[in-house]
């Protein structure tokens, strides 16, 4: 399992949830059982190249949505890289499903509603900030 699998598992399912399609209408939409979904979003199996392409109409996002998030020093896990780079992104945060479903959930907003989110997130930062110094 490396970390670019469990961040597009992750955004599959983050997705998948927003747009509150199961498991099985999912699996059904690609070919496959929902078994495999329930691995491809855990990241235990890997989405080939066109089964992404098919989730990815299925979930109604361009398939670079799978790869938000990545850079080009994001290696597997199991494959060492030749200068030992490795991504600074919090993989942990990234393949959280709730933070997965948040950000499907705030892409279908409007611009002007995704900056009050946003906003709103910020005061709210700030709010649980203050409480715990």
């Amino acid at each position: 399992m490396s970390n670019v699998d469990v961040l597009i598992g992750a955004r599959i399912k983050g997705r998948r949830i927003a747009l509150k399609i199961s498991q099985t209408r999912l699996a059904e939409a690609v070919g496959v059982r929902f078994q495999q979904v329930q691995k491809y979003e855990s990241g235990a199996n890997r989405v080939s190249a066109s089964r992404l392409l098919l989730i990815a109409e299925t979930l109604g996002v361009p398939i670079a949505y799978f790869f938000q998030g990545l850079d080009s020093t994001t290696t597997r896990d199991d494959t060492p890289s030749s200068e030992g780079a490795r991504s600074t992104t919090p993989m942990n945060a990234l393949s959280d499903a709730r933070v997965s479903e948040i950000l499907a959930l705030v892409e279908t907003l409007p611009t002007e509603q995704q900056m009050a989110v946003l906003a709103f997130l910020r005061t709210l930062s700030k709010t649980s900030e203050t409480e715990t110094a």
